[in-house]
């Protein structure tokens, strides 16, 4: 029998945990205490929290008022996070105005919330166009997928597409999936390339 210790240490001894583990190793790679974050699915505010601490500020973006409202209750120091409550297909304005490093989706649906109302594919592909254009050389784009439901199935399916398609002198592309988990969530990857 495993004492608490050795469970610790086993514990610590998985590389990663969870898709999120993977995405906050990479989010903090090119996050810069000066530069911005956009989590553009904010839910109930885990991620917009983690970005809150790495980055200069962050823009919190969601369709739904329940998740703008879990996500301000999550958050002591309300500072230097920005909320807006709309689509993720536009960015707010003071997007442009900011240097953004890091813009960061946890896709379908909100934790807790109506499993009915999801993001679509429709939408994110026109989000993700915008934030290619304003993510800093070097930025990330980071797209947690989720293919358990049909939406984000086919979700993930549309961004793989775009993404395998983009010039890898431009783009540099990775996807992250559980292999032996049924229907897991991934991680898509799209850092732009210094030219």
């Amino acid at each position: 029998m495993l004492n608490s210790n050795s469970m610790e240490e086993k514990r610590q001894s998985v590389t990663f945990h969870s898709h999120l583990d993977l995405a906050h190793q990479y989010w903090q790679k090119v996050a810069q205490k000066d530069s911005w974050a956009i989590d553009a699915t904010c839910g109930n505010g885990y991620d917009t929290l983690f970005l809150a601490k790495i980055c200069a500020g962050v823009i919190a973006i969601d369709i739904q008022e329940k998740a703008i409202e879990n996500t301000r209750s999550l958050i002591q120091d309300l500072s230097h996070v920005h909320f807006f409550c709309q689509s993720h297909v536009d960015f707010p304005k003071s997007a442009n105005e900011k240097p953004i490093s890091l813009i960061v989706y946890n896709l379908g649906y909100l934790p807790g919330g109506d499993k009915e109302l999801t993001t679509l594919s429709s939408s994110t592909l026109e989000s993700l166009s915008r934030a290619m254009e304003i993510v800093l050389p070097g930025g990330l784009i980071s797209l947690t997928c989720y293919p358990g439901h049909p939406e984000g199935a086919h979700e993930e399916k549309a961004l793989l597409g775009v993404a395998s398609g983009l010039d890898p002198k431009r783009w540099t592309i990775c996807h992250h999936q559980w292999k032996n988990r049924q229907k897991a969530p991934s991680l898509l990857l799209l850092q732009k390339n210094f030219r």
